[in-house]
């Protein structure tokens, strides 16, 4: 039976957006919202945040969570997770974005089911469709192009596929445009085996790791979701992502509000 361990993968030095983590967001921190969302999930065994900084740690623990140190020295968020797992048993590893206030907490499942007892696929993501010719424009919203089983053939930042006539294809749910969805499973072997290789080219010219598994040879299932998420990447990000979270209901007079 294959176990499962999901890490929130939280560092402070964020280029954009230092310190986001702890960032307040309708009364609570960031990741006391990631936290409790991820906590919804019901196929993780285990939940770790990996960290490189004290004050996030002690965060961490004032809400409950298990927490690993790990390198300031990382590359990426893989690498962290991948260091903040080496010494715990486990098939199957969830990346879970540390600045997704309302990941799903059934897409988590959907990502670790996808690979639990399954040799077809090294790593699972999920992708939301995209219609709005401002995204789709938009180097930060990142765009993936399925194969027929769902594979990822390739993520890019550049509008793919390219149009090369304007009625040449539709946008749409049955259309040609995702949006990628930075959430990731990863079969433990794939994990290391991908952290253990330098970054390619085309990962260092998008500036996209996942770029690497492809050109690993990895294959990449792409779940499709309506749930495409609400990112704080940047301080701009937080009215936004507020004003998404107050529609749904959510706000600090909730019981646990303050961490």
């Amino acid at each position: 039976m294959s176990t499962s361990v999901g890490v929130i993968p939280a560092r402070w030095g964020s280029t954009r957006f230092p310190g986001k983590s702890l960032q307040p967001l309708l009364g609570r921190p960031l990741l006391a919202w990631v936290l409790e969302r991820a906590r919804q999930a019901r196929t993780l065994d285990r939940l770790l945040v990996a960290t490189d900084d004290e004050r996030i740690r002690a965060a961490a623990a004032h809400l409950g969570a298990e927490v690993v140190m790990t390198s300031p020295h990382h590359p990426s968020g893989t690498d962290r997770i991948a260091e903040a797992v080496r010494a715990i048993p486990a098939d199957v590893v969830l990346n879970i974005q540390g600045d997704e206030p309302l990941a799903d907490p059934a897409l988590m499942d959907e990502l670790v089911r996808a690979l639990a007892g399954c040799a077809d696929w090294d790593m699972a993501t999920a992708a939301a469709p995209l219609t709005d010719p401002r995204d789709i424009a938009n180097p930060s919203v990142v765009k993936v192009v399925r194969g027929r089983a769902g594979q990822a053939l390739y993520f890019s930042r550049a509008a793919v596929p390219c149009l090369r006539e304007k009625d040449a294809g539709a946008a749409g749910p049955d259309g040609l445009y995702y949006r990628h969805i930075g959430i990731y499973a990863y079969q433990r072997a794939f994990l290391e085996r991908l952290v253990a290789t330098p970054p390619c080219a085309l990962e260092q010219a998008e500036k996209l790791e996942q770029l690497r598994a492809l050109w690993l040879g990895g294959r990449l299932q792409v779940l499709t979701t309506s749930a495409a998420g609400v990112g704080v990447d940047t301080p701009e990000d937080v009215a936004r992502a507020e004003a998404e979270m107050r529609q749904r209901g959510l706000g600090a007079e909730r019981k646990g509000a303050q961490a």
